[in-house]
């Protein structure tokens, strides 16, 4: 047993140590490729737009899905431990957005719109009024999904979210896998989120079809520094392009102390610089959904 300890925790360290190399040079290469990259739109000003997948929301659902799905959310820790740590991360990033008066888009599961104490009530009690989009039903990839299977989730998805009196307007695909479009456009979304990676992220909001493609232009975790953000940011208000951050829940701590710390470090700090941006008439905030409504009114396509 010692031996196992011992092992499993040089592995983890092992881990962090790569993801924290990994996030480094993640960074430096977004910062250089943005400030390098031709744009391919301009903006009346910068925007900020924050999406959040929730991969599961509750622990209540590891214990549904009797681990079915785990290796489908996360790699290393199980669906149940990844609804536990959402369940308190939410709350966290949701006073902190109502704080700073920032609406951003939620992706849901839908399978959360089965349970009773469900975090979609949270959201919708929040004193900022933010993009409930949808992230799948059962968070499984739709490249896998045959055409039936897909259209099945997304009536079970808005069956569900009709219950809390929500129309999704945004998707974004679980694990990025990006598939049935056209399916998309039929249940009435208007907005998604393409699939970024580090040479395929930028600064650019494109039309697809009758769809609104959001392209992520950088993902975040505990070890991203506040100031590379600020200098995206900066990026984002001389060029007068969408700077689209996403993230999941669990990726600032496995527990409240961490994450609080992780919120006030990074978050608290780029809120307020984004702030000024705002008030000098710079920067708005945006949610993935009223993004593509501004891209749509200015460019009248």
């Amino acid at each position: 047993m010692r031996v196992y300890i011992t092992v499993r925790r040089s592995l983890d360290e092992l881990y962090i140590s790569m993801s924290i190399v990994g996030s480094f040079l993640s960074q430096l290469y977004h910062f250089v490729a943005f400030r390098l990259e031709k744009p391919k739109m301009r903006l009346e000003m910068g925007m900020f737009i924050i999406s959040i997948d929730v991969d599961v929301g509750s622990k209540e659902l590891g214990v549904i899905n009797r681990g079915r799905n785990d290796r489908n959310v996360n790699r290393n820790i199980s669906e149940y431990r990844v609804g536990e740590i959402e369940e308190a991360a939410l709350p966290l990033f949701v006073e902190t957005f109502n704080d700073f008066e920032i609406p951003v888009t939620f992706a849901i599961r839908g399978q959360l719109t089965e349970l009773k104490d469900s975090i979609l009530e949270l959201l919708l009690e929040s004193s900022v009024k933010h993009d409930i989009g949808a992230h799948g039903y059962y968070h499984r990839k739709f490249t896998d999904l045959s055409r039936n299977e897909a259209e099945n989730e997304l009536k079970m998805i808005l069956r569900g979210m009709k219950r809390f009196g929500i129309i999704p307007r945004t998707f974004v695909f679980p694990v990025n896998s990006v598939d049935h479009l056209n399916l998309l456009e039929k249940y009435g979304y208007k907005c998604y989120r393409g699939c970024g990676g580090l040479m395929n992220d930028c600064m650019y909001i494109e039309k697809c079809g009758e769809l609104y493609n959001i392209h992520p232009s950088i993902y975040i975790d505990q070890h991203t520094k506040f100031s590379f953000l600020k200098k995206f940011l900066d990026v984002s208000t001389k060029k007068r392009l969408p700077f689209h951050v996403w993230f999941h829940l669990w990726n600032f701590a496995q527990d409240e102390g961490h994450l609080q710390r992780s919120i006030d470090n990074i978050f608290v700090r780029l809120f307020n610089y984004a702030k000024r941006k705002e008030k000098s008439g710079i920067l708005t905030f945006e949610t993935m959904f009223s993004s593509a409504e501004k891209v749509e009114k200015v460019t009248g396509l």
